[in-house]
């Protein structure tokens, strides 16, 4: 299967699985959305690096959607199921405890699990500046202040993609004021 058609696959995929879940936001958006942002972030990142673009796209499934890692790699590969888990929390454990894994975790990711949590934390910037979900002011500070302790510890950030992240936190600590 050549590289087009196994992104597509994955586009596919993804779409079918998030058919029914949509962004926290005012605007409600198909949740598919920030799924092809991050992907088309991590593609400009990664100069189009398949197994990325693919993991991109599948990186919310296994967390949001019950899908296994098992099916991820049966369908596209180890290389891409192991990046899928990689950025994946472990929904069985509280929230606080998985944001603090994912600040402990972010030093010890691989260059393009790094990639794909820096275009994660940049859509969801982006998204909290544009479409803001009905949260406490508070709790929308917290999350600019996490994001950016999650980025921070990330060992490989490309230059362009933290422009895009940096220029999107502000854009969020703006709006909330």
């Amino acid at each position: 299967m050549n590289d087009v058609v196994r992104i597509m696959k994955a586009a596919d995929f993804a779409a079918s699985k998030h058919t029914d879940q949509r962004r926290k936001g005012d605007a409600s958006e198909p949740y598919v959305n920030h799924l092809i942002e991050v992907a088309n972030l991590v593609a400009v990142s990664t100069e189009g690096k398949p197994d990325a673009v693919v993991a991109a796209l599948l990186h919310d499934v296994v967390e949001d959607q019950g899908v296994t890692i098992n099916e991820i790699a049966n369908l596209f590969g180890n290389s891409v199921a192991s990046l899928v888990a990689e950025v994946t929390d472990d929904k069985s454990l509280p929230k606080q405890e998985r944001k603090d894994k994912q600040i402990e975790s972010a030093p010890h990711k691989s260059d393009i699990a790094s990639v794909i949590q820096l275009a994660d934390k940049t859509s969801n910037l982006r998204a909290l500046a544009k479409s803001p979900p009905l949260w406490p002011i508070e709790r929308k500070r917290e999350y600019v202040r996490w994001a950016k302790a999650v980025v921070a510890g990330l060992p490989f950030k490309p230059s362009a993609l933290l422009a895009l992240f940096e220029e999107a936190a502000s854009q969020a600590a703006e709006s909330i004021g």
